[in-house]
């Protein structure tokens, strides 16, 4: 197991580790792994925000909790599993204000 876990997080680029371990507050979702999990600050605030299908009306409050935390001055880190534009939902995600 532990194997597993370096492995997934030896595929995270060093951007996207800086962030995570920066991250005042994390949003993901049932597809993110333990092992990129365990890379969060111990005091960081994990929200878990994943949908089951049928369940596209959560996305708007997912938005308002990003928005929240923002303007508390929180610095976030939206997690996901998978590529947020293969799976199309990218642009959905990229445009929220």
């Amino acid at each position: 197991m532990l194997e597993l876990v370096q492995e997934i997080q030896r595929l995270l680029t060093l951007k996207a580790k800086t962030v995570i371990e920066k991250a005042d507050v994390i949003l993901y979702d049932r597809l993110v792994s333990n092992g990129v999990i365990s890379l969060c600050r111990k005091e960081a605030e994990k929200i878990y925000v994943g949908k089951e299908l049928g369940e596209a009306s959560m996305q708007e409050e997912i938005h308002n909790t990003l928005v929240k935390k923002a303007e508390e001055g929180k610095t976030i880190a939206r997690l996901k599993g998978g590529d947020p534009y293969v799976f199309g939902r990218g642009k959905r995600s990229a445009s929220i204000s």
